[in-house]
């Protein structure tokens, strides 16, 4: 279970830019975002510089030196889920966004430009999962994998796999893969041979309060101790550690409700 591309090391490696439909970047909007950076600094020990002044309030976070995600503040006005948004790698977002809407998805934001750094848009998948579409200039994305901190893998949680799978494969060009080893409605969607993200058939068992969603997992040397810093930092854990195909796993948000996952052990 990876997302990194070819040049990226097991124990946290600098990137090139990210092959096309690579989750590339993750992002969260938040109403709090001096609160929201001090409860991941001291879960995580990122850093924070200023992001593109195009996107508003915007920082992004640094794990030594290398820019791991992004963190921006959601308009007063609107009242949107507070949740991490995988950004998956493209060479034309605007080609990715007019693709998006032929399969009926949804654009709703963009493209546009975010200064020097890239283009991207916000779309929405047809069960209504949000995610983004980047296409790097200056800022390539995700610049260190495979190290505490730092983002491991992207899943996108929903009601049945079939018909959504199909929307990505057909909008990103993914491979599937099924095996006995995952879940009964669990596939695998890679890139020549590669795994770069998974969806996972929840049924009536997906939280109403938030419908089909991607979750992000970010890599933690041990999940237990992990989960309990969450805890004591103001966050709670929605499920408790316990071992999965790729690793220890627990369930966690932040504070202001941003749902995430921590993992031990992923390959």
């Amino acid at each position: 279970m990876t997302e990194a591309p070819e040049s990226a090391g097991p124990n946290g490696g600098a990137h090139t830019r990210y092959t096309p439909g690579t989750p590339c970047w993750v992002s969260l909007m938040v109403h709090d975002m001096a609160a929201t950076q001090a409860f991941y600094e001291e879960l995580f020990g990122w850093e924070f510089q200023p992001g593109p002044a195009q996107l508003g309030p915007y920082v992004r976070a640094l794990l030594d030196g290398q820019e791991v995600a992004g963190i921006g503040r959601l308009p007063p006005d609107r009242h949107l889920p507070v949740a991490w948004t995988p950004y998956l790698a493209s060479d034309d977002v605007d080609l990715t966004a007019e693709t998006v809407r032929l399969c009926g998805g949804t654009v709703g934001v963009g493209p546009l430009e975010a200064g020097d750094a890239g283009r991207l848009a916000i779309c929405s998948d047809p069960s209504g999962a949000v995610f983004g579409v980047w296409q790097a200039a200056a800022h390539l994305g995700t610049g260190i994998t495979g190290a505490p901190g730092t983002p491991a893998w992207n899943e996108l949680l929903t009601h049945e796999t079939a018909a959504v799978a199909k929307f990505y494969e057909t909008v990103f060009g993914y491979e599937e893969k099924r095996a006995a080893s995952f879940g009964p409605d669990e596939v695998t969607l890679c890139l020549d041979g590669r795994p770069v993200a998974g969806v996972r058939g929840a049924g009536n068992a997906l939280p109403r309060d938030r419908g089909p969603h991607w979750l992000t997992y970010f890599e933690v040397v041990d999940t237990e101790e992990a989960a309990e810093r969450v805890t004591g930092l103001g966050g709670q854990v929605l499920v408790p550690a316990h071992d999965g195909a790729h690793g220890r796993t627990a369930t966690v948000t932040d504070p202001e409700g941003a749902r995430f996952a921590l993992i031990q052990g992923s390959c």
